[in-house]
């Protein structure tokens, strides 16, 4: 009968703080927080140990078993307090942490504003130096292009002169062979007249042949 109340009153006295204390990153709740004016008691105790006392001897223990009871259970809890606290982050600490987080954070922030100005300043040097390159790309093309139709009007004057001289020749050409069938044409038109003389000539001495032979057949027939 007496071990399961020991056990029901360290259950009942654990504080909900120790038990349900988070497993990472918590801040140590004094225990001793509260007041039991009721009986002095140790420093070190979590509950009021005369009440306690009290309450094991309504249940048939005597004093000195009540009080080695109330001993051991104060022990136990004493060491599993430390045991749990042991591995928890005072408030100190976190504050330190936190601290340490917003310095690094601050720090972090400042490298990465450095870090962004550096890029912008190379991403615009960068931006600079190409909107050099294409300036002098596009005068280099500029220069080409103009270059180029000089080539092309020295060209194109070229050929025209040379047209020029082909058509002026070719003109000239014309020239000659319209003067030489034109040489030609008088030539075949003096032929023809000598031959229209020549041929109105014999005709002339044919008609007048005729004429004379039908004379002299009428004389001599009459």
């Amino acid at each position: 009968m007496i071990r399961p109340f020991i056990a029901t009153a360290a259950s009942a006295l654990r504080p909900a703080s120790i038990s349900q204390a988070p497993t990472s990153v918590a801040r140590v709740i004094p225990i001793s927080t509260r007041e039991f004016r009721a009986t002095p008691r140790r420093q070190d105790f979590h509950f009021d140990t005369h009440h306690f006392v009290q309450r094991l001897e309504r249940e048939g223990l005597n004093r000195a078993q009540a009080e080695g009871i109330m001993t051991a259970l104060a022990e136990v809890i004493d060491e599993s307090i430390r045991n749990m606290t042991s591995n928890m982050v005072t408030k100190a600490d976190q504050e330190k942490h936190h601290y340490t987080q917003q310095v690094d954070f601050a720090q972090l922030k400042s490298e990465l504003q450095l870090m962004e100005k550096n890029e912008l300043a190379m991403i615009k040097a960068e931006n600079d130096r190409l909107v050099t390159d294409i300036d002098k790309l596009k005068q280099r093309l500029r220069e080409e292009i103009t270059r180029t139709q000089a080539g092309v009007r020295l060209d194109l004057n070229l050929e025209k002169g040379r047209m020029r001289e082909e058509t002026s020749k070719q003109e000239l050409k014309i020239k000659e062979v319209d003067t030489r069938i034109e040489q030609e044409i008088a030539a075949l038109r003096t032929s023809i007249q000598v031959s229209k003389a020549t041929t109105l000539q014999y005709l002339v001495g044919f008609v007048t042949g005729c004429s004379a032979l039908l004379m002299a057949y009428m004389r001599f027939r009459y």
